[in-house]
């Protein structure tokens, strides 16, 4: 990958906030929106999601998941060169009081201030998306299959 294409990739995974969350539904796709948080280094990305959801209970059932970060839609001619990050992955729900979970919900009430009091509603629980695999389209002719690895060697950039 180019320079450009990964200072692009850092970009939109560190600035986009809303994702599109694939789930499997009576064994056929579901997407939903989710605001998200990665982590620092891109091995992992949260949601802080209600349990009576859809897509919580898809994830209960089947823990694959897919997550499409996406630049906004600019009004360009051609919006297929739109920058776009989906990421192939496995849910884990976290429990409160599990190490790593106090620094994530920080993270993630520093980036949505308006969720702290969902932290407090036992409706909510944060998930932990572990990637798989990433297929990054950087506008036209410039899209690469990523590895977690790669995900975490751009972040380090």
């Amino acid at each position: 990958m180019d320079s450009q294409s990964e200072k692009l990739l850092v970009h939109i995974i560190a600035n986009i906030r809303i994702a599109a969350l694939g789930t499997i539904r009576d064994e056929a796709p579901r997407v939903s929106m989710v605001a998200f948080v990665p982590a620092q280094d891109f091995s992992a990305f949260y949601v802080h999601i209600s349990r009576l959801a859809q897509h919580t209970v898809d994830m209960q059932k089947n823990k694959q998941v897919s997550l499409l970060i996406a630049e906004a839609d600019d009004g360009r001619v051609d919006p297929q060169s739109l920058a776009r990050l989906s990421v192939r992955g496995s849910a884990e729900f976290m429990q409160n009081g599990e190490p790593g979970y106090t620094p994530v919900k920080t993270m993630y009430i520093e980036r949505f201030p308006a969720s702290e009091p969902l932290f407090k509603s036992a409706d909510f629980g944060l998930w932990r998306i572990k990637p798989k695999g990433a297929r990054f389209v950087a506008g036209f002719s410039k899209a690469f299959n990523l590895t977690p690895e790669i995900l975490q060697k751009a972040a380090q950039k």
